[in-house]
């Protein structure tokens, strides 16, 4: 009988692209998925520390591991691996830490993997696929750990990605999303010593992945991205492979004040994102611009916040992710002396919470009585659910004249409403 496996993910898409490459790799070398309550033989948690939250849920996820499969040998890696080996190293089970991605074939040699995978051939539980084409950042934002742990630069070579979108196509999977550390920056470490015009971009990628399987009905996201590098080259490209390249940019903010910005060591002031949101705007009519923002960092003024509602206004976000300010051990910002208190930072969240409420109305009513694409995530009997190529859900009625669907197929339906926070659609 062969051993069992149970993985576990925590944080971002591409923690659960890396997971399924190790999964995928130990089922090939004989290991097969434990039922969910079989203890397993072999866990393998894949870890997150952008937070103190995260490293909690981390820890506590390893030891509810160790509780229901006693006698298994847990692996962990991630980011909490690498930033804090020996605090997970003493935690019940663990048998092994991998502290740097760069050592999963290894790894993967250790428990009898012969063939290291190339890629991915799915992803368990998701009717859209990440594809991991970039690893690294190299920046250095005052609040932010991930280059800590996370600050060699590398992306994939094209034909591998090509090779394994490809893959995933064939495997009936209709989105794919595109993911990295910093994304924007894919192509970056292949251009030294090039002349600009033999330079490898996004854009280039993102077109020669738009030229696959001609004959099959796929679409292909990308996910974040600083709004700096949403180069015209990008832009064009998304323009001219509509409706193949989804009309959603998201675009990370963080605060809409010049000062703020400074003090978190972002390269770029407000002008410039606005400009360039516009430019992305212009060239994509109805296009879904998402953002993240940090809520009182340290020293945010009312002014300072009062300046953020505006650029928020001004821009016209379709969503907004809010994240009240967090000390993360081991980056500058924690140091700052001028904290927010947690009331100040609570009411401001309320504030831009009751903004993004209004904002994404009028997004959604804006594309009322238009055509938009869904991909499948849920169906019942009477109903479907789904997300649209502008990344906002939606809920469609199905009847007996509807024709047979699936989940991760893609429809065309006619927006006929919503509610505030999803679409109703009707299929046509």
């Amino acid at each position: 009988m062969t051993a069992s496996l149970k993985t576990l993910t925590l944080g971002c898409k591409v923690n659960q692209y890396e997971t399924q490459y190790v999964r995928e790799g130990l089922l090939s070398a004989g290991f097969h998925d434990a039922a969910e309550t079989e203890p397993a033989d072999l866990c393998v948690i894949n870890t997150c520390t952008v937070t103190a939250e995260g490293d909690a849920k981390s820890r506590q996820a390893i030891r509810r591991l160790h509780r229901e499969n006693p006698h298994a040998r847990i692996v962990v890696m991630g980011c909490y691996a690498t930033r804090a080996p020996d605090e997970v190293a003493v935690l019940p089970g663990v048998a092994e830490v991998v502290t740097d991605k760069r050592e999963l074939p290894d790894l993967l040699g250790r428990y009898g993997v012969v063939d290291l995978p190339t890629g991915i051939s799915g992803l368990t539980g998701r009717s859209r696929a990440y594809v991991k084409v970039q690893d690294g950042c190299l920046l250095r934002c005052s609040y932010c750990i991930i280059p800590t742990v996370r600050p060699q630069m590398a992306s994939r070579p094209q034909a591998d990605i090509m090779a394994e979108v490809e893959r995933l196509l064939m495997r009936g999977y209709r989105e794919i999303v595109l993911t990295g550390i910093h994304l924007g920056h894919y192509g970056v470490d292949f251009n030294s010593g090039r002349s600009r015009g033999e330079w490898t971009r996004l854009a280039t990628l993102l077109k020669t992945l738009c030229g696959l399987a001609p004959d099959h009905r796929f679409r292909i996201r990308l996910s974040s991205i600083e709004a700096t590098e949403v180069t015209r080259q990008l832009l064009e490209t998304m323009q001219d492979h509509a409706p193949r390249v989804c009309r959603h940019l998201h675009v990370c903010l963080q605060s809409g004040s010049d000062r703020v910005l400074r003090r978190m060591r972002r390269r770029w002031n407000v002008k410039r994102i606005v400009d360039r949101v516009r430019l992305a705007q212009d060239h994509l009519p109805g296009l879904a611009v998402t953002t993240d923002v940090i809520v009182g960092f340290p020293g945010e003024t009312e002014e300072d916040f009062q300046q953020t509602l505006e650029v928020c206004r001004t821009i016209g976000f379709s969503k907004i992710h809010i994240f009240p300010f967090s000390p993360r051990r081991g980056t500058d910002a924690a140091t700052y002396p001028d904290q927010i208190s947690a009331k100040t930072k609570q009411e401001r969240v309320a504030r831009l919470t009751a903004l993004e409420a209004e904002l994404r109305g009028r997004f959604l009513q804006s594309l009322v009585g238009q055509h938009v694409e869904i991909l499948i995530e849920r169906q019942e009997p009477h109903w479907i659910m789904g997300t649209t190529c502008r990344f906002a859900p939606c809920r469609t009625v199905v009847t007996s004249d509807t024709p047979t669907m699936k989940p991760g197929d893609l429809i065309r339906c006619r927006v006929i409403g919503h509610d505030g926070q999803a679409f109703s659609g009707a299929i046509d």
